[in-house]
């Protein structure tokens, strides 16, 4: 997809982080931007800004685990612009401890968000954009955690690592068809994005019991989720990573140079069938 001005965009998780970059270059390019998110005021917030910037801005407030939100988000997009030429499946959380430590409910609102949000938005938008018969791309975004092996952070790994291999099998059923709808899979580590704090949106029927009584050990690793992460790659210079991808058609989107290193240990150690060394990405 080499032609932007005009065309429609979709992204979800719009109004923070990578979403809310991706739109701004959205902009840039000249699109006309579908915004969706869960979070309202800053969906509105947002809005302004591209409409400031002279934008044409639909705004949706989307919960993306949710099939309904998404099929509307679908249809608005349509009465509004017409087409939909660009999808971001963006919006992404976290929450847990350790695998078996890790409530059901957050396994129910990682799993609904990061990889529900993917599957209805695949599902939804790509028979609209093979209808259409024109250019159009799809960006999920996973992590570099979907690529490699390390402890913590497991259900956010479980969803990414299942993007990846989402991303990968639509690649090759849209290839397999001739079709004019690619895909890539936006694989970055370290963003400075608010994905610490994205208990924020967390649903009420999906909080964990205040009454529960959490081990030592899982205290402390809630603890530690919520310090402060090393400086990473700013959300702008991940969606100009995004846009170079989509020009040269690129399934794979790897943001950081030094995570082909932690992509080919891994590699090596299953072709080799060696057990890991624990180490940390």
């Amino acid at each position: 997809m080499q032609a932007f001005r005009d065309r429609v965009a979709v992204i979800t998780g719009a109004a923070s982080g990578i979403g809310h970059s991706l739109a701004l270059q959205c902009v840039q390019e000249g699109m006309k931007v579908v915004l969706a998110d869960i979070e309202e005021a800053a969906l509105r917030r947002t809005a302004a800004e591209l409409q400031d910037a002279g934008a044409q801005v639909l705004t949706v407030v989307t919960d993306v685990s949710k099939a309904g939100d998404v099929t509307a988000l679908a249809q608005q997009t349509l009465a509004t612009f017409g087409a939909v030429h660009l999808l971001c499946n963006n919006a992404g959380v976290g929450a847990g401890t350790t695998i078996w430590e890790s409530t059901l409910a957050d396994w129910g609102w990682v799993l609904g968000v990061n990889l529900w949000g993917v599957i209805h938005g695949v599902r939804v938008f790509v028979p609209i954009m093979l209808a259409q018969d024109t250019e159009c791309h799809i960006v999920n975004t996973a992590s570099i955690a979907g690529l490699i092996a390390h402890p913590g952070s497991g259900i956010y790994k479980v969803t990414k690592h299942a993007i990846v291999s989402l991303s990968e099998t639509l690649y090759y059923e849209l290839a397999e068809q001739g079709a004019k709808v690619h895909v890539s899979v936006l694989c970055p580590a370290r963003v400075t994005t608010r994905i610490l704090d994205s208990a924020r949106n967390r649903p009420a029927a999906l909080q964990n019991d205040p009454d529960e009584k959490a081990s030592p050990g899982v205290i402390a690793r809630r603890s530690a989720v919520g310090q402060a992460a090393p400086p990473g790659m700013t959300p702008e210079q991940v969606a100009d990573c995004v846009f170079t991808a989509i020009r040269e058609n690129r399934l794979y989107i790897l943001t950081h140079p030094e995570s082909k290193a932690w992509v080919r240990e891994r590699m090596e150690n299953i072709l080799a069938e060696q057990n890991p060394a624990l180490t940390e990405a």
